[in-house]
């Protein structure tokens, strides 16, 4: 082998080796300095703790940390629907903050069960939420999990879907009963928790009309609607 090779080969071990030494140096600097000492978790019923711990590696630094990827691996899991880390330098225990996601829909199709929280996120349970199965076609069921997402995406609780049949969806709403057909417009999302709050004892509030919201809405009596954007409207007998 010609010497100036031999030279090259040389040159490019001691930098390797140089540079593994002074990366081993560093980890083992910041783990001394800023060791993780603790995780934990808050906000969690379903989510499963040692997930998070699982998630930091062994010897971990806070120096080293990276909070992105710790978020990430929380937020894999299905009960979590946001996820906030914070490091304390003082103590070394980083925080694990998680929002979770709540079952709405207890779903049968075809021969299928399914559990969905609003966001249309299947879940492996009911997290101890007490629903009826409710059955419904596929169709049905694509129909229900695009208004939840409507909703959701406008700030409005869906809090369970209690009903499916011929006349349209039965849901409760930000605690109040709601019908809906196979869809729900971003319009009447937004105007829904105005309505709601301008009208405090209406029995419920029909949105099968497109691009309406009627108030207090029966079968046997046409109610006067309130358009979205709206708080106008009365309730029908």
């Amino acid at each position: 082998m010609p010497a100036r090779i031999k030279e090259v080969l040389r040159s490019l071990s001691i930098a390797v080796a140089v540079a593994a030494l002074t990366a081993a140096t560093i980890y083992m600097v910041s783990y001394l300095a800023y060791p993780v000492t603790g995780i934990q978790v808050q906000g969690a019923r379903m989510f499963p703790e040692t997930l998070a711990w699982e998630a930091v590696p062994d010897r971990a630094s806070l120096l080293t940390l990276n909070p992105a990827l710790l978020k990430s691996k929380v937020k894999s899991n299905a009960w979590v629907e946001s996820v906030e880390v914070r490091k304390n330098w003082d103590s070394g225990i980083v925080t694990v903050e998680v929002e979770e996601r709540d079952a709405v829909l207890n779903a049968g199709t075809e021969g299928r069960g399914a559990v969905f929280a609003a966001d249309g996120t299947e879940l492996p349970g009911l997290g101890g939420v007490d629903l009826e199965r409710v059955e419904m076609s596929e169709d049905r069921l694509e129909g229900i999990l695009r208004a939840g997402r409507v909703l959701e995406s406008n700030g409005v609780a869906l809090e369970s879907v209690d009903g499916v049949g011929a006349g349209g969806i039965e849901a409760t709403v930000e605690g109040r009963l709601v019908i809906f057909a196979d869809s729900i417009s971003e319009a009447q999302a937004k105007a829904l928790p105005g309505i709601m709050s301008g009208n405090p004892k209406a029995p419920r509030f029909d949105l099968r009309s497109p691009e309406r919201v009627v108030i207090g809405a029966s079968e046997q009596a046409a109610a006067r609607s309130s358009r979205p954007g709206t708080s106008e409207g009365r309730r029908s007998g």
